[in-house]
């Protein structure tokens, strides 16, 4: 596993999206190292970490076996309980640790999601298109790795570059160009559309999110269009939350405000 670590203070473990690596939180990370030992990490099958051989389940890139590969981390770095911070698929493997092992999970914050479950089924024509690639990347091998793999830069931050610091870009830009992170990522999605959906409805009604739950998401993002985002959290977990302005990625986009947010959140005493 591919993992940055530094600060000092309580553990907090930082989790990134798709396409992206670790790299993500690096407007982020300083200043909450002021006040947290953070731990950031590549997801398996992202960036620099290990891409396992998947099955016919998709079990090895659902988000429960992310969620296990957390929790292996942080018992080897000394921490039996620890805050996370997810964004877009590291949201979801961190609510799913927090499902899973609520013990280890002293605060939650995802930015910019709303389960996986609750996503599948509220689906509609608006979400099909503005989020295509949740059912283009789980069509069956090897038909979306093949026409990824053609231009890769073409799908992933098209028109979006601006966005980024050019070094962060790069890193990104480096991993995705990789065949083996493509079929990861479209297993990362595989599993979304079968096992993590079947996850989160067995769990619904049935599990509720134990820790407190800090819930951001971009005003100029997609979330809103289709959702009162707070609301679809509410049957999961006792969260707070609001929009930020900006787009998706959070932290890259609208860095001090996230970061402040992120503070004060995980900085509260009970």
């Amino acid at each position: 596993m591919r993992v940055r670590i530094g600060g000092e203070g309580p553990p907090l473990l930082l989790l990134h999206g798709h396409p992206q690596t670790h790299v993500m939180w690096h407007k982020t990370a300083p200043l909450l190292a002021k006040h947290f030992t953070v731990i950031a990490p590549d997801l398996r099958g992202y960036g620099g970490s290990s891409k396992p051989r998947t099955d016919e389940n998709h079990y090895p890139y659902s988000k429960r076996a992310m969620a296990k590969d957390m929790v292996s981390l942080m018992n080897q770095l000394g921490y039996t309980e620890f805050a996370i911070a997810g964004h877009d698929r590291g949201g979801r493997v961190a609510y799913r640790l927090a499902l899973d092992e609520p013990e280890k999970v002293t605060r939650l914050a995802v930015l910019d999601i709303v389960p996986t479950g609750e996503a599948f089924r509220r689906t509609t024509m608006d979400f099909g298109m503005g989020y295509f690639h949740w059912f283009f990347l789980a069509q069956p091998y090897d038909l979306p790795e093949k026409m990824i793999g053609e231009n890769p830069e073409h799908l992933y931050f098209n028109g979006k570059k601006e966005l980024f610091d050019p070094a962060a870009l790069r890193d990104y830009l480096r991993w995705i160009n990789e065949p083996g992170t493509i079929h990861a990522m479209c297993e990362d999605y595989r599993a979304g559309a079968s096992i993590d959906y079947e996850l989160d409805e067995a769990d619904r009604g049935n599990k509720k999110i134990q820790c407190p739950t800090l819930v951001l998401w971009g005003k100029k993002g997609m979330l809103p269009r289709w959702y009162n985002v707070l609301d679809v959290w509410q049957d999961w977990a006792t969260h707070e939350g609001r929009e930020l302005d900006c787009g998706h990625y959070l932290a890259e986009e609208a860095p001090n405000e996230t970061y402040e947010e992120l503070c004060r959140f995980f900085r509260k005493r009970e």
